[in-house]
């Protein structure tokens, strides 16, 4: 039997997890709800077996939906994860679980004393680059974790194009980079310095580089930027994580094609190179499946608290780069310049406008 259920939300991300459960077999998308008619008309010709709804209660109310896709915005999330709890559904969302840390953190109290399944999309966790790096360390190929380097850098999302109750790029992105960061060290954080930079003089900074340790002493740099040549005549990136141990390395880099694992440890030297996978949506959804058809929780899937936690330290490395010197280089035209070319950019990082097919 399928799992029905109900998708609110239907823009990019919508129609990504739309794809992979069609592709899975798995589930059986009942419902497609969004508020914009131009989404709503795409989900009618994409997904004709599904009833198109603008209003989302009619989700929680129909007592066959077991569970929910929550894909909104994040002012929207708190109000449904509430009425998914109230409807006895499973939940499965994207992060940040709400707009405000303190809202966050009601979530967490609610949903650890729901009885259902409920996931949050920290996708890196699933990724098979982060996966392979992280058995070689637990096998203590490269001794004693002691550096954690991250960094993720490309044009993408340019300031005001949207997402803003998601927070800035730093929170809106990098809480992914902070959560992986805090898998690996399996620790919490215990001090931060963060440098930003407002480019282009708006008002928040959208490159931030913090570096601390954890409370188990492992030292720590994230570093995230939608401010990698957005003029550039053709757009590149620089993507790596950078793992430092007492005897060994391990360290990848991807292309989002092709990712890039080296393996350097005292009796192994491995390179890893496969499709790069993109957001694991694939696998994320069927271990939501494989968890609500066996009715226990697989221990892969990420939790409220992990979301929570990440964006958090999300918005407390933002107001400590606030505290420090805040620089402004570039100016308010050339960002200007910036949207105009995403506009009307057909292939790029991080672009918004909603797909008109489905590959």
């Amino acid at each position: 039997m399928k799992i029905k259920v109900g998708l609110i939300g239907f823009g990019r991300m919508g129609q990504m997890y739309w794809e992979e459960m069609q592709k899975s077999g798995r589930w059986d998308i009942a419902y497609i709800c969004d508020t914009d008619p131009a989404s709503r008309e795409l989900a009618r010709n994409l997904s004709p077996s599904s009833r198109i709804i603008s209003d989302e209660q009619e989700i929680f109310d129909d007592q066959s939906v077991e569970a929910v896709g929550l894909f909104a915005l994040a002012n929207s999330r708190k109000e449904q994860i509430e009425k998914a709890v109230r409807s006895n559904k499973h939940i499965l969302t994207e992060k940040p679980i709400a707009d405000t840390i303190d809202k966050e953190w009601e979530i967490v109290d609610l949903i650890e004393k729901y009885d259902r399944i409920a996931a949050v999309n920290l996708y890196l966790r699933n990724s098979w680059y982060h996966q392979a790096m992280k058995q070689f360390i637990d096998e203590g190929e490269i001794g004693e974790l002691a550096i954690l380097r991250i960094c993720h850098m490309t044009p993408g999302l340019a300031p005001g194009e949207g997402h803003e109750y998601e927070g800035p790029a730093y929170h809106d992105c990098g809480m992914h980079y902070i959560d992986i960061a805090r898998w690996y060290a399996d620790s919490e954080y215990k001090t931060w310095h963060a440098q930003g930079m407002r480019m282009w003089d708006y008002k928040d900074p959208w490159w931030v580089q913090c570096h601390g340790t954890f409370e188990n002493g492992i030292a720590f740099d994230v570093t995230q930027g939608f401010v990698y040549g957005q003029l550039s005549r053709n757009q590149t990136h620089n993507a790596y994580t950078d793992i430092i141990g007492t005897k060994g390395i391990v360290r990848m880099t991807h292309d989002f094609r092709t990712a890039v694992v080296e393996l350097h440890g005292v009796n192994r030297t491995l390179r890893l190179e496969k499709p790069f996978g993109g957001k694991n949506l694939d696998k994320l959804c069927n271990i939501m499946a494989d968890s609500i058809e066996s009715g226990k929780r697989d221990p892969r899937l990420p939790q409220m608290r992990d979301s929570a936690i990440a964006s958090q330290y999300g918005w407390t490395f933002l107001e400590d780069a606030h505290r420090h010197d805040l620089p402004g280089i570039g100016d308010l035209q050339t960002l200007e310049e910036i949207r105009e070319r995403r506009r009307h950019m057909k292939e790029g990082y991080g672009l918004l406008r909603p797909k008109k097919t489905v590959v």
